[in-house]
């Protein structure tokens, strides 16, 4: 759910931050007070299209900042994964901060959890936040996939669902794997001979990690040989055999603090570092003294690091720029050409696994098919009765399901029906008045039509697996008095599930409200600003009487409100 909304420089509004609660959250005011432009606000939050007279007169930057406390979701929590956000692994609930700065240039940046991300992935997202449903907009409800979703929760067939899901994914991946097969069949002749050549190419080679650097340092040496012996006889010198060498000045060292020691106990503490220290010259200077007598001058092993260094270099190149690539290019060609070479066999195990798993998945879709064309009949009753309590007594509904016949499943391109979800395409049609055919969703309904369409199929199914936030934007048009009192009801209803958003103008809806939220335009030092307060009880009852009444209230008006809220 939303619990946290802050706005800032957005059309009439300088600063605004409103905190939502669970339930049925209303906001109210005057018409033109700025309850649209939050709820516009929101919509440019999660994705929406933002255009830069959104942003306030005179000012050059706005942001809108949301705050979502959702229940674990497998689905959202591998999206964040995915584009690198990082969420709790114990809370029990995933906190979600979205935050979308907007320039008057038009550029604007998105961030995540305080990670910058892209309108794309907040798009995504929305689908797990937020449902907004306003005059004109074509959200979720005009998506066939959405009433599949809907069809599927009225008739609790989600357990069903993942086990299709879980069969389409095993035929997915037999079927994935024998294309790849195939395609290497294909290919096998040209392959055989390439895999082949770079096969022997690379075992011959024998190539060894860190063989070029030891090498490397060979050559070096060969190269440096002169220098090298001057350098190890001279430090020998310096060291052990000069007459002034470390060893002898050590050993002089040594008898002073010996003797020193005789009247300065302390200075016995030192005699065995310096004992240490000249066996560690003692070992280096030996060590110079057959280095420099180990070294020889070879053109022929020279010739044959240089050669050995080319080869290596050519390999590196041809085959990811390191020897270690070199190495894991032959082991996966080897497995290659031994998978190649056995295609024939491991294509016939494929092919009769991919049928098994076909048949698997046919049977289960089957069986959802059929739940979803048993279901479909008395959602569409339900669905007609309830829109008659909203003021649309006129309106006919169906829930056409689309499958593949069974002549169609048996053909060679039936995969293209095959989907996690099904083989059945949902989609709603609709006619709101007498006389006009129904026809899909998305051509017919109108803004207010379709928010209480919403409310009605929202209730009927009554998603609670993954509740979100369900915005309705005047859905009150065109109704008042009794079918008021039921998309209250209904409302009320759906709030019990999801956290429910709702701009009304009708008091008969107000009265149910959870939290109550009063918005007002003023001006102030010469300048219109919006402001937004959750009302206590005594506010409620002037502002219901209000809603009754307008701006002259009255104490009838007022005993009138306070019957509504039982009060």
């Amino acid at each position: 759910m939303l619990t946290l909304l802050n706005i800032s420089n957005i059309a009439l509004i300088d600063d605004l931050q409103v905190e939502f609660e669970r339930g049925l959250n209303l906001l109210t005011g005057e018409t033109g007070s700025g309850k649209s432009i939050i709820v516009d606000a929101l919509g440019v939050l999660i994705g929406g299209r933002f255009a830069a007279d959104m942003i306030k007169a005179g000012e050059t930057r706005a942001f809108i900042e949301g705050l979502f406390s959702v229940g674990r979701n497998p689905e959202l929590e591998a999206l964040l994964a995915a584009a690198g956000i990082e969420l709790s692994a114990e809370e029990e609930r995933l906190e979600i901060l979205i935050r979308r700065e907007l320039t008057a240039t038009g550029r604007n940046k998105i961030f995540i959890n305080h990670q910058i991300a892209t309108l794309a992935l907040l798009k995504e997202l929305r689908q797990f936040l937020v449902d907004i449903h306003g005059q004109g907009e074509q959200q979720t409800l005009f998506n066939p996939d959405t009433h599949l979703e809907l069809l599927d929760e009225y008739a609790g067939l989600l357990n069903l669902r993942q086990e299709v899901a879980a069969h389409y994914k095993q035929w997915l991946a037999r079927k994935r794997e024998l294309d790849e097969l195939r395609k290497d069949d294909a290919e096998k002749f040209q392959l055989l001979d390439i895999l082949r050549f770079q096969i022997d190419e690379l075992e011959r080679a024998q190539l060894s990690i860190g063989e070029d650097e030891r090498l490397e340092e060979e050559r070096r040496r060969l190269n440096n040989v002169e220098k090298l012996t001057t350098m190890g006889g001279e430090s020998y010198g310096l060291i052990y055999e000069d007459n002034d060498s470390a060893i002898a000045r050590i050993g002089q060292a040594t008898r002073r603090v010996e003797e020193l020691a005789q009247y300065e106990s302390s200075f016995k503490n030192y005699l065995e570092g310096l004992q240490s220290a000249r066996a560690l010259l003692e070992d280096l200077a030996f060590a110079l003294r057959d280095f420099a007598a180990g070294l020889e001058f070879s053109p022929t092993r020279l010739g044959e690091v240089e050669n050995r260094l080319a080869e290596i270099s050519r390999l590196k190149r041809k085959y990811g720029g390191t020897i270690e690539s070199a190495l894991e290019h032959l082991e996966k060609s080897s497995d290659r050409l031994l998978h190649i070479e056995h295609s024939d066999e491991r294509e016939k195990e494929l092919q009769k696994s991919l049928s098994a798993a076909r048949r698997q998945y046919l049977e289960v879709a089957r069986q959802l098919h059929a739940k979803r064309d048993k279901a479909a009949q008395s959602f569409a009753k339900r669905v007609v009765g309830d829109l008659a309590e909203v003021a649309m007594e006129n309106a006919r509904f169906e829930a056409r399901i689309h499958a593949p016949v069974e002549a169609e499943l048996m053909d060679e391109e039936a995969a293209r029906h095959f989907h996690a979800r099904g083989i059945d395409l949902v989609e709603f049609y609709v006619s709101a008045n007498v006389g006009e055919e129904v026809r899909p969703l998305a051509k017919v309904a109108s803004g207010g039509e379709a928010s209480r369409l919403m409310l009605v199929l929202k209730t009927i199914a009554n998603a609670s697996e993954y509740p979100r936030t369900i915005v309705f934007d005047e859905i009150d048009t065109g109704i008042g008095g009794r079918v008021s009192e039921a998309v209250g009801v209904k409302l009320k209803r759906l709030s019990a599930s999801n956290q429910v958003l709702c701009v009304t103008h009708q008091a008969q809806i107000a009265r149910f409200a959870d939290t109550h939220l009063l918005v007002q335009k003023s001006v102030i030092e010469g300048r219109t600003a919006v402001s937004l307060d959750k009302l206590n009880t005594k506010g409620r009852v002037e502002e219901i009487a209000r809603m009754l009444t307008g701006t002259a209230i009255t104490e009838t008006a007022r005993r009138h409100a306070k019957e509504l809220l039982k009060v």
